[in-house]
């Protein structure tokens, strides 16, 4: 790898040659951004952490642990009562993946020209 300063570099080269690497960015990235979410909904409502566990019935650590980004024991009915908690609702979606949609556009441009 040539020697660069720019720290992204270095991550997305380590990514590309690395799939394991790879995929554990790609959960620590989604906790981070669950965390970011949670957070941003609940200081965005004017409540503490104390406050909207009140509201779900669980307790203020629950809350913290959810916020937290290492965290990686989010479940899906939690996050519904937070979000309901917020009236907000929690949208799931299935996007394809960055080496899938390079391998698609790599098939498509190898098709011959039409004549």
């Amino acid at each position: 790898m040539a020697y660069t300063k720019n720290f992204a570099d270095v991550i997305r080269a380590r990514m590309a040659a690395d799939p394991e690497f790879a995929a554990a960015i790609e959960v620590e990235s989604l906790n981070a951004e669950i965390a970011m979410m949670v957070y941003d909904a609940r200081t965005r409502a004017r409540l503490t952490q104390r406050q909207l566990a009140d509201r779900i019935g669980t307790q203020q650590s629950v809350i913290s642990r959810i916020e937290d980004a290492d965290y990686d024991g989010h479940s899906l009915a939690l996050l519904n009562r937070i979000a309901k908690a917020l009236g907000k609702t929690v949208r799931i979606e299935f996007q394809e993946t960055a080496n899938k949609t390079r391998a698609k556009k790599t098939i498509r441009s190898k098709k011959p020209a039409k004549s």
